[in-house]
């Protein structure tokens, strides 16, 4: 296909490939760059393996980023409902789990990849990998790029759909969000969404492994960001869990403004501050014979009772229930109610799911995902200052976004 007349995606994740199969279905010449020696290497790992697709709860409510009406936009031209056609249509059987995730019925990720690569192979889009894009210029109303191999592809529109900066041992390294930039995209700065959180706390050795059922909430001065239930995990350097993940977001986009926030925890989320002093009080006058720690066994993992009750300021591990003086045990009750810990941080990209942040929104036509500075140019997938929730919803933004840039692309 001659260079001027053919379209070039770069990026074979699951926006990519969504893209060049949309773009060829429309008669278009596609060719897929991909930097690593395959293509969909982050999708394999999606749903720890399983793939979950998308999910039917994708309001609004569930993706963050730029302009609200732009990303509600996209989603509705490419819906979860249409996601599921997709798939059923070229061969995968989807299945609905708890909180209206999609899943393929063999639960693996693996088989999604297989049936997409199936479809740009039977679609003959040229498909080549290990390819790296160093840089992007024009040459009269065509583009050329700058392999980082050496020499140059000429291309008559380009789809930019290298991901974000999560998960860089996947292929996403940000490449393309300074591709954008040099090209004139204004950015926001991006920041790492649904990950770990980093705890300054001198216990987090001894809680190491530790899983608990509580509500977290981030807060900044007072103020609820937002709230989750769950099962979260202390690791030696902080917390995780996919209540942890939901929040990330949150706290990450704090500590980037230079304002540290708190996670605090409610370890009794369906009991009020009054009914467990009660409850507390009752325990420990029917433990009376015992110590304090060993009086709340049964009640609280072992590993967190002494850290609770040094949280709490009762030093006394060894002293018997019966010592317990009433505001003593009202202070215990308030902290697990409101476990106030310091985030410090988050942990490293390679631990992110997805990137928050990114092209900004106000340089790209909601309605064809093609560059307003940069005729020709066209976005899709994390690259774009979109990010959702986890549950498939960053993968649904992927399909969405994907299938519209590719269709836009196509009939330029």
């Amino acid at each position: 296909m001659a260079g001027a007349g053919r379209l070039v995606i770069v990026g074979g994740g699951s926006s990519g490939m969504t893209a060049a199969i949309r773009a060829a279905r429309s008669g278009a010449g596609v060719v897929l760059l991909e930097r690593r020696e395959r293509v969909g290497s982050k999708l394999l790992a999606t749903g720890n393996g399983r793939c979950n697709l998308t999910n039917q709860d994708a309001s609004l409510s569930r993706f963050h980023g730029g302009d609200r009406a732009f990303i509600a936009g996209v989603l509705a031209r490419f819906s979860v409902a249409s996601t599921v056609d997709f798939f059923e249509e070229l061969g995968v059987a989807c299945e609905v789990e708890g909180e209206g995730r999609v899943y393929p019925r063999p639960r693996q990720a693996s088989a999604v990849l297989d049936v997409l690569r199936w479809e740009l192979e039977r679609l003959k889009v040229d498909v080549r990998t290990g390819y790296e894009v160093r840089g992007i210029g024009r040459r009269g109303r065509a583009f050329a790029l700058n392999l980082a191999a050496g020499g140059e592809l000429e291309a008559g529109r380009v789809v930019l759909a290298c991901g974000g900066m999560a998960g860089p041992q996947f292929g996403s390294d940000g490449s393309g969000m300074r591709l954008a930039a040099a090209l004139g995209h204004r950015q926001v700065e991006p920041s790492a969404a649904l990950v770990p959180l980093r705890l300054r706390a001198d216990f987090l050795r001894r809680l190491k492994g530790v899983g608990f059922q509580a509500r977290g909430e981030v807060r900044r001065n007072g103020e609820t960001l937002r709230a989750e239930t769950g099962e979260f995990l202390f690791t030696d350097s902080g917390i995780t869990g996919l209540p942890v993940l939901q929040l990330s977001r949150s706290a990450s986009r704090e500590l980037q403004a230079g304002r540290p926030p708190e996670l605090v925890l409610d370890l009794f989320p369906g009991v009020g501050l009054d009914a467990l002093d009660a409850a507390l009080e009752v325990r420990l006058r029917r433990q009376a014979h015992k110590t304090v720690a060993d009086g709340l066994v049964g009640l609280l993992n072992k590993r967190l009772i002494p850290v609770v009750l040094t949280e709490a300021g009762i030093a006394y591990h060894s002293a018997p229930c019966s010592e317990v003086q009433p505001a003593a045990r009202l202070g215990l009750a308030r902290l697990l109610k409101s476990w106030p810990l310091k985030v410090s941080g988050t942990m490293p990209w390679p631990e992110a799911q997805v990137t928050a942040g990114g092209v900004d929104l106000r340089d790209v036509n909601p309605e064809t995902l093609e560059s307003r500075i940069v005729p020709g140019l066209y976005f899709c997938g994390e690259v774009l200052d979109v990010d959702g929730d986890c549950g498939g919803f960053n993968l649904q933004w992927a399909w969405s976004s994907g299938w519209l840039a590719g269709l836009s692309a196509a009939g330029k």
